[in-house]
C-alpha cells in the first residue's frame, strides 16, 4: 500500500500538468480521471494503513533518490522533460509516460499476487480494481497516441 501510493502520488503530479500544456480536449479529460481515482485510492489505500496501526509514507516519497525505483516511475529528468514540454509534444510524451507509469502499477499489482499478498477480501478486491483500470487506461492512451 505505501509504495502505490507513492506510485499513485507522481500520477497526480503528471496529471497536474496537463492543464497548462496540454493542446488536446481528450488529454485533458483522461488526466482529469486519473487525478479523481487516484487520488481517491490514495485516501483507501492511508485509511486501509491507518486502521492497521501501520506507518504513512511520506506524502514525497517518490521524489527521494537511490535505491531501485518502482516499476514505472519516471526519473527526476523525464519529469522535467514532461513539465518544460508543451502542445503536441507534450501530449505524446505525457501519454507514452503515462502508458509506462501504468504498465509499472500492473506489474506491482501482479508481483503482489505472485508473492502470495492480496489473501485479504479488502486488498484483492482493490489490486485487482487497479490492475484492470490501469490496463483500460493503457488501451485508450495507446488508442489516442494513434491519433
Amino acid at each position: 500500500m505505501r509504495q502505490m501510493i507513492a506510485h499513485h502520488a507522481q500520477a497526480l503530479e503528471m496529471a497536474a500538468l496537463v492543464p497548462d500544456r496540454s493542446a488536446r480536449e481528450d488529454v485533458g479529460t483522461l488526466a482529469r480521471r486519473i487525478a479523481l481515482s487516484q487520488a481517491d485510492e490514495i485516501q483507501m489505500m492511508r485509511r486501509w494503513l491507518e486502521s492497521r496501526g501501520e506507518p504513512l509514507p511520506d506524502p514525497h516519497a517518490h521524489h527521494v533518490a537511490g535505491g531501485a525505483p518502482m516499476a514505472g516511475m519516471l526519473s527526476a529528468p523525464e519529469m522535467r522533460r514532461l513539465a518544460e514540454s508543451r502542445g503536441g509534444e507534450f501530449d505524446r510524451l505525457f501519454l507514452e509516460l503515462m502508458i509506462r507509469h501504468h504498465e509499472g502499477a500492473v506489474l506491482m499489482v501482479r508481483a503482489l499476487f505472485a508473492a502470495g499478498g492480496g489473501q485479504e477480501s479488502e486488498v484483492f478486491a482493490f489490486a485487482s480494481d487497479v490492475e484492470v483500470e490501469q490496463q483500460l487506461e493503457i488501451g485508450r492512451m495507446r488508442s489516442m497516441l494513434s491519433r
